[in-house]
């Protein structure tokens, strides 16, 4: 009767799952769930234990290769030497992000490009009122009033001219090679009241960005 029992109870045990059975069959690692299976081995078992033995040793082969490539510091160094007696200066340019002055606007400059100058909607409205600064909105509100109003005629070179930021007002000192420079030593070279100096590199008239 002991005999017996002690039999089914290894019978019953040969038939739970190992660990590395369980393992395989939870993992997501492609092929290993064939290889671990519940059961005798099989043709199938083994053809998927060739091939999953295979392409681990072929992802460790290229991985030690480019682990030893990575250790060996490879690199390339070109250096090209010119003696030169003397630089050009780069071109400077300044620019002021904040292209318009609101204090040199007007009523007609409100009227013909609010909108551009995001101070106006489309319905010539001041939009979102509640947000401006108490100040700003009170300048703002005069300004933009267009009851009885006659548009003058608009120029957008003479509006960019005129409420542009003006270097002179801008600079607080220049010096250059030792000698100090002044907004007479800079020109003018894009409609947004762009500054390049005039003693460094070329100077294109045609127009720049900041620089």
């Amino acid at each position: 009767m002991d005999l017996k029992d002690s039999t089914s109870e290894g019978s019953m045990g040969s038939l739970q799952p190992s660990s590395i059975q369980i393992f395989a069959n939870t993992s997501t690692l492609h092929g290993i769930r064939h290889v671990f299976v519940y059961g005798p081995v099989t043709i199938r078992r083994l053809l998927w234990t060739l091939a999953f033995v295979g392409s681990l040793g072929l992802l460790l082969v290229e991985s030690s290769d480019r682990v030893a490539f990575y250790f060996s510091y490879q690199h390339v160094t070109k250096v090209d030497e010119v003696v030169a007696n003397s630089l050009v200066f780069p071109a400077v340019t300044i620019c002021n992000l904040n292209e318009f002055r609101f204090s040199r606007l007007t009523t007609n400059d409100l009227y013909h490009a609010g909108e551009l100058l995001a101070l106006l909607d489309v319905n010539l409205q001041i939009p979102n009122p509640h947000l401006a600064d108490p100040a700003v909105l009170a300048i703002l509100q005069e300004k933009a009033n267009f009851k009885q109003y006659k548009p003058k005629v608009f120029n957008m070179q003479e509006f960019l001219a005129r409420v542009g930021h003006d270097l002179k007002d801008m600079m607080l000192y220049c010096k250059f090679k030792g000698q100090e420079c002044n907004h007479e030593d800079f020109k003018t070279v894009s409609m947004s009241r762009c500054s390049a100096f005039l003693h460094s590199g070329h100077v294109d008239g045609g127009g720049a960005g900041p620089g």
